[in-house]
């Protein structure tokens, strides 16, 4: 598909998987975590909307996913032995997440590599990573508005096919994530990382 269809469509396809887990357990979400990401989300955004469009594409989406799976692969591998990060971090993985949410549809592992190091519970980590998304997402649908990018019709007929099937992943996801613990929890989402961060690179390379 055109890099610009495929945006639209997982920008449809995140903002309803983000608003089911994000507002799944409010409760869980550590209000202080999310707002210290909120600011940088949304000036990453506007950069990633504005300046940042025009630069190389593949040279930025190659550095990300190098980036991601080398910290993906750092996490599987690394001793058990957790030190929790400062919060000075969010303000890089808000921003960073912001810029790509918009320029590469995968504003994710940014705040899952902030969120996963600050000892949240798997709980906290869940609530806490819906509403960070759902911020961001929210912002690159409005993005994708104003460009135009959401007005193409097919866009809408293919969503129509996409969203109950993501809804039935976290369905099924959700029954996972209960049975598991905390640190198998983080194990997965290394796993997850490692594949997004090699899917990365072979469209870069691609």
């Amino acid at each position: 598909m055109p890099l610009q269809f495929a945006l639209a469509l997982y920008a449809l396809s995140d903002l309803s998987a983000a608003l089911r887990v994000g507002f799944e357990n409010p409760k869980n979400a550590v209000k202080a975590e999310w707002l210290r990401l909120m600011p940088m989300i949304l000036l990453g955004t506007a950069l990633g909307v504005s300046v940042l469009v025009n630069l190389p594409r593949a040279a930025g989406m190659l550095a990300l996913g190098v980036f991601v799976f080398g910290y993906a692969l750092y996490s599987l591998f690394r001793h058990e032995s957790r030190r929790v990060i400062s919060t000075g971090w969010a303000w890089v993985a808000g921003l960073v997440g912001g810029i790509t949410s918009t320029v590469f549809g995968a504003g994710g592992p940014p705040y899952a590599i902030y969120l996963s190091q600050r000892g949240l519970s798997k709980e906290q980590f869940r609530a806490t990573m819906g509403f960070a998304t759902l911020t961001s997402i929210s912002l690159r649908v409005a993005a994708f508005l104003i460009t135009g990018l959401l007005l193409d019709a097919k866009v809408w007929l293919i969503a129509i096919g996409v969203v109950p099937a993501a809804m039935l992943g976290i369905s099924v996801a959700r029954r996972m994530f209960l049975r598991i613990s905390r640190e198998q929890l983080l194990r997965a989402v290394a796993v997850v990382l490692l594949v997004t961060g090699g899917s990365l690179m072979a469209r870069a390379l691609g």
